[in-house]
Protein backbone atom coordinates (compact mmCIF):
# COMPACT_ATOMS: atom_id res chain seq x y z
CA UNK A 1 0.00 0.00 0.00
CA UNK A 2 2.77 2.41 0.92
CA UNK A 3 4.73 1.53 -2.21
CA UNK A 4 1.67 2.18 -4.33
CA UNK A 5 1.13 5.55 -2.63
CA UNK A 6 4.76 6.52 -3.25
CA UNK A 7 4.47 5.70 -6.95
CA UNK A 8 1.33 7.81 -7.23
CA UNK A 9 3.03 10.80 -5.58
CA UNK A 10 6.14 10.53 -7.77
CA UNK A 11 4.02 10.24 -10.88
CA UNK A 12 2.03 13.32 -9.93
CA UNK A 13 5.20 15.30 -9.39
CA UNK A 14 6.60 14.25 -12.74
CA UNK A 15 3.42 15.05 -14.66
CA UNK A 16 2.98 18.37 -12.90
CA UNK A 17 6.46 19.57 -13.76
CA UNK A 18 7.41 19.55 -10.09
CA UNK A 19 4.87 22.31 -9.54
CA UNK A 20 4.54 21.34 -5.88
CA UNK A 21 8.24 21.87 -5.14
CA UNK A 22 9.81 25.27 -4.37
CA UNK A 23 11.37 27.07 -7.36
CA UNK A 24 12.64 30.55 -8.29
CA UNK A 25 10.88 30.54 -11.66
CA UNK A 26 9.60 28.44 -14.57
CA UNK A 27 11.37 25.32 -15.70
CA UNK A 28 13.12 25.22 -19.05
CA UNK A 29 10.46 22.97 -20.58
CA UNK A 30 7.78 25.42 -19.47
CA UNK A 31 9.56 28.33 -21.17
CA UNK A 32 10.37 26.47 -24.37
CA UNK A 33 6.91 24.89 -24.42
CA UNK A 34 5.25 28.30 -24.02
CA UNK A 35 3.03 27.01 -21.21
CA UNK A 36 1.14 30.17 -20.25
CA UNK A 37 -2.46 31.27 -20.07
CA UNK A 38 -1.72 34.95 -19.52
CA UNK A 39 0.44 36.40 -22.29
CA UNK A 40 1.66 34.87 -25.56
CA UNK A 41 5.35 35.18 -26.34
CA UNK A 42 7.89 33.94 -28.86
CA UNK A 43 11.12 32.03 -28.23
CA UNK A 44 14.14 32.88 -30.38
CA UNK A 45 17.45 31.04 -30.27
CA UNK A 46 20.49 33.31 -30.19
CA UNK A 47 22.38 32.62 -33.39
CA UNK A 48 24.81 34.62 -35.56
CA UNK A 49 21.86 35.52 -37.80
CA UNK A 50 19.80 36.74 -34.84
CA UNK A 51 22.73 38.82 -33.57
CA UNK A 52 23.09 40.39 -37.02
CA UNK A 53 19.42 41.40 -37.02
CA UNK A 54 19.59 42.81 -33.48
CA UNK A 55 22.74 44.78 -34.29
CA UNK A 56 20.63 46.99 -36.55
CA UNK A 57 18.57 48.07 -33.52
CA UNK A 58 21.47 49.12 -31.32
CA UNK A 59 21.08 52.73 -30.12
CA UNK A 60 23.55 54.49 -32.39
CA UNK A 61 23.83 57.62 -34.57
CA UNK A 62 24.92 55.60 -37.59
CA UNK A 63 21.59 56.29 -39.33
CA UNK A 64 22.99 59.78 -40.08
CA UNK A 65 26.45 58.51 -41.07
CA UNK A 66 25.69 58.03 -44.79
CA UNK A 67 24.51 61.59 -45.25
CA UNK A 68 27.02 63.92 -46.88
CA UNK A 69 28.79 66.73 -45.09
CA UNK A 70 26.69 69.84 -44.46
CA UNK A 71 26.37 72.48 -47.16
CA UNK A 72 27.95 75.91 -46.85
CA UNK A 73 26.29 78.25 -44.39
CA UNK A 74 23.30 80.02 -45.93
CA UNK A 75 21.89 83.34 -44.87
CA UNK A 76 18.51 83.53 -43.22
CA UNK A 77 16.01 86.15 -42.16
CA UNK A 78 17.47 88.16 -39.30
CA UNK A 79 21.14 87.57 -40.07
CA UNK A 80 23.24 90.76 -39.94
CA UNK A 81 25.56 91.19 -42.92
CA UNK A 82 28.17 93.64 -44.05
CA UNK A 83 28.68 94.53 -47.75
CA UNK A 84 31.95 95.97 -49.03
CA UNK A 85 32.28 97.07 -52.70
CA UNK A 86 35.63 97.56 -54.42
CA UNK A 87 36.25 99.49 -57.67
CA UNK A 88 39.32 99.38 -59.86
CA UNK A 89 39.67 103.19 -60.20
CA UNK A 90 38.21 106.39 -58.78
CA UNK A 91 35.51 108.19 -60.72
CA UNK A 92 33.29 105.18 -60.76
CA UNK A 93 29.95 104.54 -59.11
CA UNK A 94 31.14 104.55 -55.51
CA UNK A 95 34.56 106.27 -55.62
CA UNK A 96 34.33 109.94 -56.86
CA UNK A 97 37.04 111.21 -59.20
CA UNK A 98 38.05 114.05 -56.87
CA UNK A 99 38.87 111.50 -54.18
CA UNK A 100 41.89 110.38 -56.16
CA UNK A 101 43.38 106.97 -56.00
CA UNK A 102 43.48 105.53 -52.49
CA UNK A 103 44.46 102.13 -51.17
CA UNK A 104 41.76 99.62 -51.89
CA UNK A 105 39.25 101.96 -53.51
CA UNK A 106 36.34 100.47 -51.58
CA UNK A 107 33.22 101.52 -49.77
CA UNK A 108 31.51 99.65 -46.93
CA UNK A 109 27.75 99.78 -46.68
CA UNK A 110 26.31 99.99 -43.13
CA UNK A 111 25.43 96.65 -41.59
CA UNK A 112 21.89 95.53 -42.24
CA UNK A 113 19.68 92.56 -41.41
CA UNK A 114 18.10 90.27 -43.94
CA UNK A 115 14.52 91.56 -43.89
CA UNK A 116 11.28 89.61 -43.56
CA UNK A 117 11.12 89.23 -47.34
CA UNK A 118 14.62 87.73 -47.32
CA UNK A 119 16.33 90.70 -49.01
CA UNK A 120 19.06 93.21 -48.30
CA UNK A 121 19.28 96.66 -49.87
CA UNK A 122 22.41 97.74 -51.77
CA UNK A 123 22.73 101.25 -53.30
CA UNK A 124 22.37 101.22 -57.09
CA UNK A 125 21.69 97.48 -56.96
CA UNK A 126 18.32 97.61 -55.26
CA UNK A 127 16.85 94.67 -53.37
CA UNK A 128 19.13 91.66 -53.45
CA UNK A 129 17.83 88.25 -52.44
CA UNK A 130 19.84 86.91 -49.48
CA UNK A 131 17.64 84.39 -47.71
CA UNK A 132 18.67 80.84 -48.55
CA UNK A 133 21.83 81.96 -50.36
CA UNK A 134 25.44 81.64 -49.35
CA UNK A 135 27.50 84.83 -48.91
CA UNK A 136 29.33 84.02 -52.15
CA UNK A 137 26.05 83.78 -54.06
CA UNK A 138 24.94 87.16 -52.65
CA UNK A 139 28.30 88.67 -53.66
CA UNK A 140 27.84 87.44 -57.22
CA UNK A 141 24.28 88.81 -57.35
CA UNK A 142 25.42 92.28 -56.24
CA UNK A 143 28.32 92.28 -58.70
CA UNK A 144 25.99 91.31 -61.54
CA UNK A 145 23.60 94.15 -60.60
CA UNK A 146 26.24 96.92 -60.69
CA UNK A 147 28.79 95.66 -63.19
CA UNK A 148 27.54 97.98 -65.93
CA UNK A 149 27.73 101.10 -63.72
CA UNK A 150 30.76 100.55 -61.51
CA UNK A 151 34.38 100.19 -62.64
CA UNK A 152 35.28 96.48 -62.49
CA UNK A 153 33.41 96.02 -59.21
CA UNK A 154 34.17 93.29 -56.73
CA UNK A 155 31.99 92.63 -53.69
CA UNK A 156 32.64 90.99 -50.31
CA UNK A 157 29.69 89.95 -48.10
CA UNK A 158 30.47 89.08 -44.50
CA UNK A 159 28.20 87.70 -41.76
CA UNK A 160 28.44 90.04 -38.77
CA UNK A 161 25.85 88.34 -36.55
CA UNK A 162 24.64 84.84 -37.42
CA UNK A 163 21.12 84.52 -36.06
CA UNK A 164 20.06 81.57 -38.19
CA UNK A 165 21.92 78.36 -39.10
CA UNK A 166 22.25 77.65 -35.40
CA UNK A 167 22.84 74.39 -33.54
CA UNK A 168 20.85 73.78 -30.35
CA UNK A 169 22.62 72.05 -27.47
CA UNK A 170 20.50 70.95 -24.48
CA UNK A 171 21.27 69.17 -21.26
CA UNK A 172 21.70 69.54 -17.53
CA UNK A 173 18.94 72.11 -17.25
CA UNK A 174 20.70 74.46 -19.67
CA UNK A 175 20.06 75.36 -23.30
CA UNK A 176 22.47 76.97 -25.72
CA UNK A 177 22.28 77.89 -29.38
CA UNK A 178 25.63 78.23 -31.09
CA UNK A 179 26.28 79.30 -34.70
CA UNK A 180 27.12 76.57 -37.14
CA UNK A 181 30.71 76.77 -38.26
CA UNK A 182 31.69 77.36 -41.86
CA UNK A 183 34.01 74.40 -41.42
CA UNK A 184 31.99 71.15 -41.19
CA UNK A 185 31.92 69.86 -37.62
CA UNK A 186 31.00 66.57 -36.03
CA UNK A 187 29.02 65.98 -32.85
CA UNK A 188 32.08 65.89 -30.58
CA UNK A 189 33.42 69.06 -32.22
CA UNK A 190 30.20 70.93 -31.45
CA UNK A 191 30.10 69.65 -27.86
CA UNK A 192 33.71 70.69 -27.36
CA UNK A 193 33.11 74.15 -28.90
CA UNK A 194 30.20 74.60 -26.51
CA UNK A 195 32.49 73.92 -23.57
CA UNK A 196 32.40 70.14 -23.29
CA UNK A 197 29.87 67.93 -21.55
CA UNK A 198 30.66 69.26 -18.08
CA UNK A 199 30.41 72.94 -19.01
CA UNK A 200 27.39 72.62 -21.24
CA UNK A 201 25.44 70.15 -19.12
CA UNK A 202 26.41 71.14 -15.60
CA UNK A 203 26.12 67.87 -13.70
CA UNK A 204 26.45 65.52 -16.68
CA UNK A 205 29.83 64.16 -17.62
CA UNK A 206 30.82 61.63 -20.27
CA UNK A 207 30.20 58.68 -17.95
CA UNK A 208 28.76 55.24 -18.70
CA UNK A 209 25.20 56.53 -18.27
CA UNK A 210 25.52 59.63 -20.49
CA UNK A 211 23.48 59.55 -23.70
CA UNK A 212 23.39 61.73 -26.81
CA UNK A 213 20.29 62.43 -28.90
CA UNK A 214 20.65 63.94 -32.37
CA UNK A 215 17.49 65.33 -33.95
CA UNK A 216 17.40 66.55 -37.54
CA UNK A 217 14.06 67.47 -39.02
CA UNK A 218 11.76 64.51 -38.45
CA UNK A 219 14.61 62.07 -37.85
CA UNK A 220 16.01 61.24 -34.44
CA UNK A 221 18.71 58.88 -33.20
CA UNK A 222 20.13 58.15 -29.76
CA UNK A 223 23.46 56.66 -28.71
CA UNK A 224 25.52 56.25 -25.56
CA UNK A 225 28.22 58.88 -25.32
CA UNK A 226 30.84 56.13 -25.32
CA UNK A 227 29.77 55.08 -28.81
CA UNK A 228 30.95 58.45 -30.17
CA UNK A 229 34.36 57.84 -28.62
CA UNK A 230 34.89 54.15 -29.34
CA UNK A 231 32.88 53.76 -32.56
CA UNK A 232 33.90 56.72 -34.76
CA UNK A 233 31.11 56.05 -37.26
CA UNK A 234 28.71 57.47 -34.66
CA UNK A 235 30.53 60.81 -34.54
CA UNK A 236 28.54 62.11 -37.51
CA UNK A 237 28.49 65.55 -39.14
CA UNK A 238 26.25 68.17 -37.56
CA UNK A 239 24.04 70.30 -39.80
CA UNK A 240 22.58 73.76 -39.12
CA UNK A 241 19.35 73.60 -37.10
CA UNK A 242 20.30 70.24 -35.61
CA UNK A 243 19.37 69.63 -31.97
CA UNK A 244 21.82 67.81 -29.69
CA UNK A 245 20.53 66.68 -26.33
CA UNK A 246 22.74 65.24 -23.58
CA UNK A 247 21.12 63.43 -20.70
CA UNK A 248 21.85 60.91 -17.97
CA UNK A 249 19.99 57.60 -17.77
CA UNK A 250 21.29 54.74 -15.58
CA UNK A 251 21.35 51.44 -17.45
CA UNK A 252 20.41 48.31 -15.48
CA UNK A 253 19.33 44.73 -16.02
CA UNK A 254 17.57 42.19 -13.79
CA UNK A 255 18.96 38.77 -12.89
CA UNK A 256 16.70 35.92 -11.71
CA UNK A 257 17.00 32.20 -11.22
CA UNK A 258 20.12 30.09 -10.70
CA UNK A 259 22.56 33.01 -10.48
CA UNK A 260 25.11 33.80 -7.83
CA UNK A 261 23.21 37.06 -7.30
CA UNK A 262 19.56 37.91 -7.97
CA UNK A 263 19.08 41.64 -8.11
CA UNK A 264 18.95 44.73 -10.29
CA UNK A 265 22.47 45.29 -11.58
CA UNK A 266 23.88 48.47 -13.22
CA UNK A 267 25.76 48.15 -16.49
CA UNK A 268 28.77 50.02 -15.16
CA UNK A 269 29.91 50.69 -18.74
CA UNK A 270 28.53 52.36 -21.85
CA UNK A 271 27.74 48.91 -23.26
CA UNK A 272 27.82 45.34 -21.98
CA UNK A 273 27.20 42.00 -23.63
CA UNK A 274 25.18 39.04 -22.37
CA UNK A 275 28.39 37.28 -21.38
CA UNK A 276 29.45 40.28 -19.28
CA UNK A 277 25.97 40.54 -17.74
CA UNK A 278 26.06 36.89 -16.64
CA UNK A 279 29.45 37.50 -15.05
CA UNK A 280 28.20 40.62 -13.25
CA UNK A 281 25.33 38.58 -11.83
CA UNK A 282 27.79 36.21 -10.19
CA UNK A 283 27.80 33.58 -12.91
CA UNK A 284 25.72 30.41 -13.09
CA UNK A 285 25.42 28.46 -9.83
CA UNK A 286 27.34 25.23 -10.45
CA UNK A 287 25.09 23.04 -8.31
CA UNK A 288 21.78 24.36 -9.59
CA UNK A 289 21.86 26.05 -13.02
CA UNK A 290 21.07 24.45 -16.35
CA UNK A 291 23.62 26.05 -18.73
CA UNK A 292 21.43 25.30 -21.72
CA UNK A 293 18.51 27.25 -20.24
CA UNK A 294 19.70 30.86 -20.12
CA UNK A 295 16.90 33.21 -21.19
CA UNK A 296 16.71 36.95 -21.92
CA UNK A 297 13.26 38.60 -21.74
CA UNK A 298 12.72 41.60 -24.00
CA UNK A 299 10.11 43.37 -26.10
CA UNK A 300 11.03 43.89 -29.75
CA UNK A 301 9.40 46.00 -32.48
CA UNK A 302 7.11 44.02 -34.75
CA UNK A 303 9.36 44.66 -37.77
CA UNK A 304 12.35 43.19 -35.95
CA UNK A 305 10.35 40.18 -34.77
CA UNK A 306 9.31 39.45 -38.35
CA UNK A 307 12.93 39.67 -39.46
CA UNK A 308 13.84 37.20 -36.71
CA UNK A 309 11.32 34.76 -38.17
CA UNK A 310 8.64 35.17 -35.49
CA UNK A 311 5.02 34.52 -36.44
CA UNK A 312 3.40 37.73 -35.22
CA UNK A 313 -0.21 36.82 -35.98
CA UNK A 314 -1.04 35.90 -32.33
CA UNK A 315 0.24 39.26 -31.09
CA UNK A 316 -1.30 42.71 -30.99
CA UNK A 317 0.49 46.01 -30.53
CA UNK A 318 3.82 47.31 -31.80
CA UNK A 319 6.00 45.35 -29.34
CA UNK A 320 6.32 41.57 -29.45
CA UNK A 321 7.31 39.75 -26.21
CA UNK A 322 10.35 37.64 -27.05
CA UNK A 323 12.40 35.29 -24.88
CA UNK A 324 15.91 34.74 -26.25
CA UNK A 325 17.57 31.44 -25.42
CA UNK A 326 21.27 30.61 -25.44
CA UNK A 327 23.03 27.33 -24.65
CA UNK A 328 26.15 27.70 -22.51
CA UNK A 329 26.78 23.96 -22.74
CA UNK A 330 27.81 24.65 -26.31
CA UNK A 331 31.33 26.15 -26.30
CA UNK A 332 30.32 28.42 -29.18
CA UNK A 333 27.55 29.85 -27.01
CA UNK A 334 30.06 32.09 -25.25
CA UNK A 335 31.04 33.68 -28.56
CA UNK A 336 27.37 34.31 -29.32
CA UNK A 337 26.84 35.78 -25.85
CA UNK A 338 29.80 38.11 -26.40
CA UNK A 339 28.07 39.55 -29.48
CA UNK A 340 24.62 39.88 -27.92
CA UNK A 341 24.40 43.42 -26.53
CA UNK A 342 22.22 44.01 -23.49
CA UNK A 343 19.63 46.78 -23.35
CA UNK A 344 18.27 48.79 -20.48
CA UNK A 345 15.79 46.83 -18.28
CA UNK A 346 16.52 43.46 -19.91
CA UNK A 347 15.73 40.46 -17.68
CA UNK A 348 17.98 37.39 -17.57
CA UNK A 349 16.60 34.16 -16.16
CA UNK A 350 18.41 30.83 -15.65
CA UNK A 351 16.32 27.78 -14.81
CA UNK A 352 17.41 24.92 -12.56
CA UNK A 353 18.74 21.69 -14.00
CA UNK A 354 16.58 18.54 -14.09
CA UNK A 355 18.72 16.87 -11.42
CA UNK A 356 18.02 19.70 -8.99
CA UNK A 357 14.29 19.42 -9.55
CA UNK A 358 14.48 15.63 -9.15
CA UNK A 359 16.32 16.08 -5.84
CA UNK A 360 13.63 18.51 -4.70
CA UNK A 361 10.97 15.98 -5.64
CA UNK A 362 12.69 13.24 -3.66
CA UNK A 363 13.03 15.46 -0.62
CA UNK A 364 9.39 16.40 -0.98
CA UNK A 365 8.40 12.74 -1.19
CA UNK A 366 10.54 11.86 1.83
CA UNK A 367 8.77 14.60 3.78
CA UNK A 368 5.37 13.21 2.79
CA UNK A 369 6.49 9.67 3.59
CA UNK A 370 7.77 10.71 7.01
CA UNK A 371 4.52 12.52 7.70
CA UNK A 372 2.50 9.41 6.72
CA UNK A 373 4.77 7.03 8.65
CA UNK A 374 4.76 9.02 11.88
CA UNK A 375 1.21 8.14 13.06
CA UNK A 376 1.64 4.54 11.84
CA UNK A 377 4.84 4.14 13.85
CA UNK A 378 3.17 5.71 16.88
CA UNK A 379 0.21 3.32 16.60
CA UNK A 380 2.52 0.30 16.28
CA UNK A 381 4.51 1.38 19.32
CA UNK A 382 1.32 1.84 21.35
CA UNK A 383 0.00 -1.59 20.29
CA UNK A 384 3.30 -3.25 21.19
CA UNK A 385 3.27 -1.66 24.61
CA UNK A 386 -0.36 -2.72 25.16
CA UNK A 387 0.43 -6.34 24.22
CA UNK A 388 3.43 -6.32 26.49
CA UNK A 389 1.40 -5.09 29.45
CA UNK A 390 -1.49 -7.52 28.91
CA UNK A 391 0.72 -10.56 28.43
CA UNK A 392 3.08 -10.39 31.48
CA UNK A 393 0.67 -9.54 34.37
CA UNK A 394 1.24 -7.48 37.52
CA UNK A 395 4.91 -8.42 37.87
CA UNK A 396 5.69 -6.77 34.64
CA UNK A 397 3.62 -3.82 35.72
CA UNK A 398 5.69 -3.55 38.87
CA UNK A 399 8.86 -3.63 36.86
CA UNK A 400 7.60 -0.83 34.71
CA UNK A 401 6.14 1.34 37.45
CA UNK A 402 8.97 0.75 39.90
CA UNK A 403 12.20 -0.02 38.10
CA UNK A 404 14.12 -0.41 41.42
CA UNK A 405 12.22 -3.63 42.39
CA UNK A 406 13.98 -6.69 40.97
CA UNK A 407 11.88 -9.02 38.84
CA UNK A 408 10.47 -12.14 40.55
CA UNK A 409 12.23 -15.42 40.08
CA UNK A 410 10.76 -17.60 37.35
Amino acid sequence: MRTRFALIVLGSLALGGCALTPASGPESWDVLGRHTNTLPYAVVRITPQANAVLAKLLPRLIKFAEQRRPDDIRLGIGDIVSVTIFEANSGGLFIPSEAGVRPGNFVTIPNQAVDAQGNISVPYAGQIRANGRTPVQVQNAITEAIKNRAIEPQVVVSVVDQRTSLITLLGGGQARRIPASAKPERVLDVIARAGGTTASTSTIGPGPDTWVVLERGKNRAVAPFGALLYEPANNVFVHPEDIIYLYNEPQTFLAFGAFGSQQQIPFGAWRITLAEAVARAGGLVDGAADPSSVFVYRGEPRETALELGVDCTPFTGPLIPIIYNINFRDPAGYFLASNFEMRNKDMIYVSNSVSVESSKAMVYFQTINATVQAPISTAISAKTLQNLLSGTGSSTTAVITNPTVPPPAQ
